[in-house]
């Protein structure tokens, strides 16, 4: 299959990726932009998420690149970066979800969980035989999960109870399996458990009327006496540093998804402006639609930039948490601004679905919050910066 660089990507960044890495980004862009640009509009629409394409995202790899167990050939942090543009370049529901299953789940079990576990659960995710969540966020802790957790985990024996509440839990109406971040009640501890959906006790309600993101399923859980086997507690996840690991690993694939998103509602704003016509002429060749279009590749070009580099760092093992928390909040703030721009070429026609930058402008509010809002990140930078910490 022969690859065809993006137009958007304008100082030729996917010149750094090798023959098979290209060739399975071709094969992934041309899927993505045949059965899912035509159809996401609609499903967007009715918040409803698209089940037919969890198997065929699964035989493209896009769930089982990064893990021993299961990838198809060697590759580089920077592939799987592009391959969380690729996706949510066409729609960042999509990147979510392969966000959620690939980089949260399994990299829940590939860092935290024993060998036995990686073995028994990461095959059956990448193949998509299984759909998974990750339980963090709670009603009443976001942003100070490693201190506010409220879900407590009490040993019983050989298994333990979980009791609590999760919120904005995605992919949690239909998933399979959810990894529930719980507080050891004897220790103090946060730990990891693999809870079966199935599992009496355990509930999962759809959160309905998001204006953002609106074909993922997020869910508020009701963790009510769950009792799970000790088999299925994360043998390494003993403390929050543990789930913090799993974090840094995706937050920077959330920094693509940013760029992703921009480069979206930037391609879509150019198409437009090669076909609507004002004042006689297509609105291309106005002069204050090209400054806005030249400050959106601007904007895109600058944040691949960084997000290059970071991956590029975690390939070498020199990624830090303040270099990801920098790329997110610098790569969202910038992918804010683009989508407004991309919609202000389209006039009124930016915000209706027909043009797609709706659609993009929309998604970018949660991509610009979730995986660490923009102040957290700062003051994990800041903190870098000055030797001191200012969280509150």
């Amino acid at each position: 299959m022969t690859f065809e660089p993006l137009a958007s990507d304008f100082y030729s960044y996917e010149s750094l990726l090798s023959d098979p890495e290209r060739e399975a980004i071709a094969k992934l862009r041309e899927w993505a932009e045949s059965e899912v640009t035509p159809i996401i509009g609609e499903y967007w629409e009715r918040a409803e998420f698209p089940m037919q394409i969890v198997k065929p995202l699964a035989e493209l790899g896009a769930y089982s690149f990064a893990w021993e167990e299961t990838a198809p050939f060697e590759n580089s942090a920077v592939f799987r970066g592009f391959v969380a543009m690729e996706l949510a370049r066409v729609d960042p529901s999509v990147a979510t979800f392969v966000g959620v299953q690939n980089g949260l789940v399994n990299g829940a079990l590939s860092l935290c969980g024993s060998k036995e576990q990686r073995e028994e659960w990461i095959p059956r995710l990448a193949s998509g035989e299984l759909v998974g969540a990750f339980g963090l966020t709670e009603p009443l802790s976001g942003s100070d999960s490693a201190q506010g957790l409220r879900t407590t985990a009490t040993r019983d024996g050989d298994s333990w109870v979980l009791n609590g509440r999760k919120r904005w839990i995605g992919n949690a109406t239909f998933s399979d399996i959810t990894i529930i971040w719980a507080k050891d009640v004897e220790d103090g501890q946060v730990k990891g458990f693999i809870v079966p959906t199935t599992t009496p006790g355990y509930t999962a309600t759809k959160i309905e009327g998001k204006i953002s993101l609106r074909p993922v399923q997020n869910a508020d859980i009701t963790l009510e006496h769950v009792v799970v086997p000790d088999s299925l507690r994360l043998a390494n996840a003993n403390s929050f540093r543990d789930t913090a690991s799993v974090l840094r690993l995706t937050r920077a694939e959330v920094a693509w998804a940013a760029v992703g998103t921009a480069i979206g509602a930037y391609e879509a704003a150019v198409r437009y402006a090669g076909e609507r016509v004002q004042f006689g002429k297509t609105i291309g060749s106005h002069q204050l639609i090209q400054d806005l279009l030249v400050k959106c590749l601007g904007n895109i070009t600058a944040s691949l930039g960084m997000v290059v580099r970071v991956s590029e760092m975690l390939d070498r093992g020199e990624q830090r948490d303040e270099h990801s928390a920098l790329a997110k909040a610098y790569t969202t703030a910038r992918m804010r601004e683009t989508v407004a721009w991309a919609r202000e070429a389209l006039g009124g026609n930016g915000i209706v679905l027909d043009h797609d930058v709706a659609r993009f402008f929309a998604d970018a509010e949660a991509l610009y919050s979730y995986e660490g809002t923009r102040e957290m990140n700062t003051l994990i930078v800041g903190r870098k910066i000055t030797g001191s910490a200012a969280f509150v």
